[in-house]
């Protein structure tokens, strides 16, 4: 690494980002899945109990004055509504103070006001309380997918990326079967089961807490922040691990970047560059983002309520189908995550999008003759979102690798804000009315709609995915702080 000065701050000249893209897949990378990945399970365990043990926190004797209208209406619009704020107010300190300091910050406060849920004693404190849980779930997103891309090698970040956000649907699956276990009164006791599924998700974040101590700082932000000796040593720490690992030395890295340190990008400069410099990208990001809110509030939104209002499936039964449509939604990043690496991600973005649209239209038309049963309709859902889901995903790791390093952090927020508030307060809004008519008109008009809108997103990264398969991130959307543009290329 060169140094020298310049008259507004330090000019370095490195490889780093080259050293950490050119690093074999190792242990090492599984602490990093491990550490920062599995919060999106307690998320998905968190948003899936909660719609599920609503009818029993409704109850007398559950220990809470609520009824079950707040519970999955104003608790859930809190969540929602903390989960956007989180997302733009730790998206800027993070951005600002690094990913590792937010992402343990984040956390604590998702682990404190989750625990604190679990002895909610009036509505007031339950909807406080649920407010900051997705506070710090919000600010999850732009710490963690920051940390992730800027830390996983470019020939593995996108199946990584999109098994990640994915895994939300395993801590879904687990929601469905622990709601069950929590709504059976001959195990807990009516005001003790929906107490403990809190407690558990505060005890799993306490542990994955500690497991995170062991994640670095983003070295690239280091170099980009002036802390270039502190760079150096997380990626030399790093590459003497795997060596050891692998009892042979790595290869030579190839490609240096110029960039002159700077503390700080203002408000101003963020969206000049998003909005302005990176027009097309931002309409990419917003397509992406509305399209899968749209078509997972289609079909999710009153999930329970069609199972039990056309085909007479008992409301505590509906977990279980919730569970199986959960399975296919993680299998979808599992399984199609390395395409997007490999066949590339204008042409699996495009697909999954296009293909889940219009196979939800087909489950539309079935729906509306009349010749699906409440098995072949959740057998039809979980093909759906196997391909959505993975298309869902890549939303979130087309943001965190498309915009300039210096503003990462604040655009996944930005794009995370808008997709959560269409799809948790517009979509509701207007998918409630067409669920609850009991009319099956209706309900296939929100399931077209979902689906035209996952169609018409999957039109528009045909035509605007940016090719960052395999490339640096430097490569992708040069920093602002770039003196010279980074000599780096694909890798083979």
């Amino acid at each position: 690494m060169a140094t020298a000065e310049a008259e507004t701050g330090r000019t370095v000249t490195t490889d780093i980002p080259a050293r950490l893209d050119r690093l074999p897949w190792s242990r090492w990378h599984w602490t990093i899945v491990v550490g920062l990945g599995t919060v999106w399970i307690l998320d998905g365990l968190e948003v899936t109990v909660v719609g599920n043990i609503a009818s029993r926190l409704s109850e007398p004797g559950s220990g809470l004055s609520i009824s079950s209208a707040q519970v999955t209406g104003t608790a859930a619009a809190l969540y929602v509504a903390g989960a956007c704020v989180g997302a733009l107010f730790w998206g800027r300190l993070t951005d600002r103070y690094g990913r590792k300091k937010l992402f343990m910050i984040t956390l604590a406060v998702y682990l404190a006001a989750t625990a604190l849920t679990a002895v909610s004693f009036e509505a007031w404190w339950f909807f406080l309380f649920r407010f900051l849980t997705g506070f710090g779930i919000g600010g999850e997103y732009a710490a963690i997918n920051s940390a992730i891309d800027e830390l996983i090698p470019a020939a593995y970040r996108g199946r990584v990326d999109l098994i990640i956000n994915g895994s939300f649907w395993v801590g879904a699956v687990g929601g469905s079967l622990l709601s069950i276990l929590a709504l059976n009164t001959g195990i807990l006791a009516a005001d003790v089961g929906w107490r403990l599924t809190f407690a558990l998700g505060a005890v799993l974040s306490l542990v994955i807490l500690l497991v995170r101590r062991h994640v670095p700082e983003s070295p690239r932000w280091l170099l980009i922040h002036g802390r270039d000796r502190e760079a150096e040593e997380v990626v030399t720490d790093i590459e003497r691990r795997i060596e050891s690992e692998r009892d042979e030395p790595l290869t030579e890295p190839h490609g240096e970047i110029t960039i002159r340190q700077r503390r700080g990008v203002s408000f101003i400069e963020i969206g000049r560059t998003v909005f302005a410099a990176y027009r097309r990208r931002a309409v990419l990001g917003f397509s992406l983002f509305i399209g899968q809110a749209f078509l997972y509030n289609a079909i999710t939104f009153g999930f329970g309520a069609i199972l039990t209002r056309f085909f007479h499936v008992p409301a505590d039964h509906t977990g279980y189908y919730f569970a199986v449509i959960a399975a296919g939604n993680f299998m979808g990043p599992l399984l199609l995550g390395r395409l997007f690496d490999t066949v590339g991600r204008r042409v699996m973005i495009s697909s999954t999008y296009l293909l889940s649209g219009l196979l939800l239209f087909g489950t539309a038309w079935l729906f509306d003759s009349g010749t699906l049963s409440a098995g072949t309709l959740t057998a039809c859902w979980c093909v759906v979102l196997f391909f959505a889901s993975a298309g869902a995903s890549s939303a979130y790791l087309t943001v965190s690798e498309i915009f300039p390093m210096e503003t990462r952090a604040m655009s996944i927020a930005f794009f995370y804000a808008l997709g959560t508030a269409a799809g948790g307060i517009s979509g509701p809004l207007l998918f409630a009315d067409l669920t609850s008519t009991g009319r099956v008109g209706d309900t296939v008009l929100a399931f077209q709609i979902g689906a035209a809108l996952m169609c018409a997103a999957g039109l528009v990264a045909a035509f605007l995915a940016v090719k960052a398969e395999r490339r640096s991130l430097e490569d992708i959307a040069t920093p602002l702080t770039a003196v010279r543009a980074p000599e780096t290329k694909a890798l083979p």
